[in-house]
């Protein structure tokens, strides 16, 4: 079986890799731009498990199957060179590989980022599955498509409303959420229309080791780590601290990506999350108590969104009883984990 990554550079991308290469018969391509940033990919590259197969046209140009007749590869991870944003990228890659399932990571994914760029969002995130799924269709090829939607589609939640279903209107509040939404649209319409088996879940926060440090559990357990290194003054900046979330561990989340693609049903929307509501402060605090440090927690306005969706917590019951998924990993292991990869990277 031939699995492709979109975005395979970013958090859940290089966990997702790392989790399918350990599986048999599984060979496993990714996608990655000139300019993608390789540190989450560190532990496989220094195992010898990534193979840099050239630029999209250069891949297509040499015939990649011929390269792929190399059996050894089937325990690596394949990047190839490309842009969702380029459609001709798009149909080399497609054309190909021909994976029997995608997971389609790649976006821009920062939410307060998408308020200080909406037109590159929209762009990236909408056209770039336009032409993901335009080139599907070229290559006539029929592999399981999954789309990672987000649980920013819901934006405005009214309290009546929670735990959040998969029925909830849709009210987004940032233009990352809008771009979500019409990307699952896509995935509906493509369904519907061509038949492409499109299966979008919506998930909810996740964290981990390689969370960038722009969003707010990275950010947080970053400075702890700058200021035990006596690289920063024991002042920590926040945000919102009365904003809830819903977090799960990145690694219980890929696991549930697969079990999308296994157990889903095409042109069906499904919630990823721990079914558990916690105040950005509660984890700041908790992870405050995993050091010595005496710091002092300071709100910065500067941190505040302009627009914030206050209370986002799921109700997985769709996804788990189609596919019996549980997390497993507690939410203090997670931050533990996420502090312990900045303490041996400031």
């Amino acid at each position: 079986m031939r699995v492709l990554i979109t975005g395979v550079t970013g958090m859940a991308g290089s966990h997702l890799a790392e989790y399918l290469l350990a599986m048999e018969g599984v060979e496993v391509f990714g996608t990655y731009r000139w300019r993608s940033r390789m540190d989450n990919l560190e532990e496989l590259r220094s195992a010898g498990k990534v193979k840099i197969l050239g630029d999209s046209t250069t891949a297509s140009a040499k015939n990649l199957d011929s390269i792929l007749s190399d059996r050894t590869r089937a325990a690596s991870l394949s990047l190839i060179e490309g842009d969702i944003t380029d459609p001709f990228s798009m149909k080399h890659i497609i054309a190909a590989v021909k994976p029997d399932r995608i997971f389609h990571l790649a976006a821009q994914s920062y939410v307060p980022g998408s308020w200080d760029a909406p037109a590159e969002t929209l762009h990236r995130n909408i056209l770039g599955q336009v032409n993901l799924l335009e080139a599907v269709r070229e290559a006539k090829v029929d592999p399981v498509i999954h789309i990672a939607g987000s649980s920013e589609e819901y934006g405005h939640v009214l309290p009546e409303e929670l735990p959040v279903k998969e029925t909830n209107p849709l009210r987004p509040l940032s233009p990352y959420g809008v771009s979500k939404v019409a990307q699952e649209m896509l995935g509906y319409q493509y369904f519907m229309s061509y038949g492409l088996k499109t299966i979008v879940t919506r998930g909810f926060n996740h964290e981990g080791p390689r969370r960038g440090e722009v969003f707010v559990t990275s950010s947080v357990a970053k400075q702890v780590a700058e200021i035990e290194k006596g690289l920063k003054p024991p002042t920590l900046y926040v945000g919102n601290l009365s904003s809830k979330r819903d977090w799960s561990d990145v690694r219980d989340f890929v696991r549930a990506y697969w079990l999308a693609t296994e157990k889903c049903v095409p042109g069906e929307i499904y919630n990823i999350g721990s079914e558990v509501a916690r105040e950005v402060g509660e984890m700041v605090d908790m992870l405050l108590s995993m050091t010595d440090a005496n710091i002092e927690v300071r709100v910065d306005a500067s941190r505040f969104r302009p627009s914030d969706v206050k209370v986002l917590v799921a109700d997985a019951t769709k996804f788990k009883k189609a596919t019996g998924w549980e997390p497993q990993i507690p939410f203090e292991k997670t931050l533990r984990d996420l502090l312990d990869y900045w303490r041996a990277r400031v």
